[in-house]
């Protein structure tokens, strides 16, 4: 008997459904039973579970989920700004645009595919988004699930405009964690980070790793590539590795201005966790033609 490779269907392990607005959603399993569910709703990840049905994300009870309203959870794309950092709404209009299913996107390198669940999904920028930032561009997400459980997401943004133009960017990843006292990020010790609790004021960090007593929100600069978030209650480790995106965005609103957001809880704090791999600090330039 000759040899045997079993051939991996990407599109088998995906499957499209509806959410109770009607908007569609993409959900990729994986053979051990991890599963990553994605809404077309900001091309934003909603839910990623690992094989034993443990949710690692977190989402707020009081999250909203019609659009033109962000949803308070999972992995928003905030794209082309990150927080307030120009004259655009909040992070941008990315999250808050109904997403395509991109069934024809350019390939990337093989090993993004070869045993993988994933989608591909595409943004392109309506009348509307041009008058408010009048670059035209192409934003290609592929979300994609791999046979260890991993969940990796790959931008890819293609300037189709008559001229360069910047932007910032980050993936804003709301972590499910135990209690928040109980965690501790390793990997950004010694870095500089601008405190946005203090007018963006740089400090740096003196700890030998993060932890949390109260409100936290600041943009690590220059980091590695590897960072870690431990939390002791779980014993679980989130490994979060990212390529080309120099800033960590570290957040937890804290039990004051929890109470503040309409579309959050009042106690939520302590379950969750914002590290985001982003580009703040020195906006990407995006010549035209060329794919970031």
């Amino acid at each position: 008997m000759g040899p045997s490779a079993v051939v991996w269907d990407y599109k088998a392990a995906m499957e499209v459904t509806k959410d109770w607005n009607g908007i569609e959603q993409v959900v990729l399993r994986n053979a051990q039973g991890a599963s990553v569910k994605v809404s077309l709703h900001g091309g934003q990840v909603v839910s990623w579970r690992n094989d034993r049905g443990e949710e690692l994300l977190f989402t707020s009870s009081k999250a909203i989920f019609k659009p033109p309203k962000a949803m308070r959870g999972g992995i928003p794309i905030c794209f082309p700004q990150f927080g307030n950092c120009g004259s655009l709404e909040q992070h941008g209009f990315a999250r808050n645009k109904i997403w395509t299913i991109d069934e024809n996107a350019p390939p990337l390198h093989p090993n993004d595919s070869h045993g993988k669940s994933f989608v591909d999904l595409l943004l392109k920028p309506s009348e509307e988004d041009l008058k408010c930032w009048p670059h035209s561009f192409e934003f290609r997400l592929r979300v994609s699930l791999a046979t260890d459980g991993r969940l990796i997401l790959i931008s890819r943004i293609r300037n189709v405009n008559g001229k360069p133009f910047s932007f910032s960017f980050g993936y804003h990843t709301y972590l499910s964690v135990s209690d928040i006292s109980e965690v501790r990020i390793e990997g950004l010790e010694t870095l500089d980070y601008l405190d946005n609790l203090q007018q963006k004021q740089r400090f740096t960090e003196q700890g030998d790793a993060i932890t949390f007593e109260s409100e936290v929100d600041r943009v690590y600069l220059r980091t590695q590539d590897v960072v870690l978030v431990l939390d002791h209650e779980r014993k679980r480790t989130y490994v979060i590795h990212k390529e080309g995106l120099p800033d960590v965005v570290v957040w937890n609103p804290w039990e004051k201005k929890s109470k503040g957001m309409q579309d959050f809880g009042d106690d939520e704090y302590k379950q969750m966790l914002c590290v985001d791999g982003a580009a703040i600090e020195k906006p990407i330039s995006l010549r035209p033609g060329v794919l970031e």
